[in-house]
């Protein structure tokens, strides 16, 4: 399993008012969310420098860096449309927020190679990113107009938006180090169906009628 995980809840009922003037509502959240990106971004540079020398996180800049991407995550979910409640304006995991971002620990010890060329491996990411974010970005237009008309958010648009969104925040998850991993396109799910396999059903041997215990047979073969 990729060591990040996005999801989100599906309501299908949206406020009308607060989807027409999203794009304000946004603002404050946004501000903050900047700021905290900056901080991240230093962060990433101390990180970088950790673990080319030392092939660790610090487990202390790794934690500031996950809070801010689940903080980015929820904002850029809020803004697209995929809920209606404010994003938190802090890091940590709420599991109560319509839109989670699951992180894992940090790894025990990361490549210096890989890390020390990340901008360069990076660039893939970012051209697919890229793609994704405009993926992200017409579902979210066309999901604008349908819920401010019908106030409902259908599950097709939803899904495509979090697609995009999904792939986004693996991105930057690559692009802070917190994974050495591409992000994928999708998640792979586990086989299913797949158990032991059927036994027969045991037989027991019984006595002949008569007899007073058990015979074994005779081995003159079968009559």
């Amino acid at each position: 399993m990729y060591p990040v995980q996005y999801e989100a809840d599906h309501v299908e009922r949206h406020s009308r008012l607060t989807t027409f003037f999203r794009y304000f509502t946004v603002i404050p959240a946004a501000l903050l969310t900047m700021l905290y990106l900056i901080g991240a971004y230093f962060a990433v540079i101390g990180a970088w420098f950790a673990i080319v020398f030392t092939g660790r996180y610090p487990e202390g800049i790794y934690d500031f860096v996950a809070g801010a991407l689940r903080n980015a995550t929820r904002l850029t979910a809020y803004f697209h449309l995929v809920t209606d409640r404010y994003p938190p304006w802090n890091g940590a995991p709420d599991d109560d927020y319509p839109v989670r971002v699951h992180i894992g620990p940090p790894l025990e010890r990361y490549s210096r190679v890989k890390a020390g060329f990340r901008i360069i491996l990076a660039i893939p990411v970012m051209i697919i990113a890229y793609v994704f974010s405009l993926l992200a970005e017409v579902g979210a237009f066309c999901a604008w107009f349908v819920i401010v008309f019908t106030g409902k958010m259908p599950q097709g648009l939803q899904d495509i938006i979090d697609m995009g969104i999904r792939y986004l925040t693996r991105a930057n998850a690559y692009y802070f180090l917190i994974t050495e991993d591409w992000p994928p396109f999708t998640d792979p799910k586990s086989p299913e169906g797949i158990g032991p396999a059927p036994t027969s059903p045991t037989v027991e041997p019984t006595a002949p009628a008569g007899a007073g215990g058990y015979q074994p047979p005779s081995t003159g073969g079968l009559s």
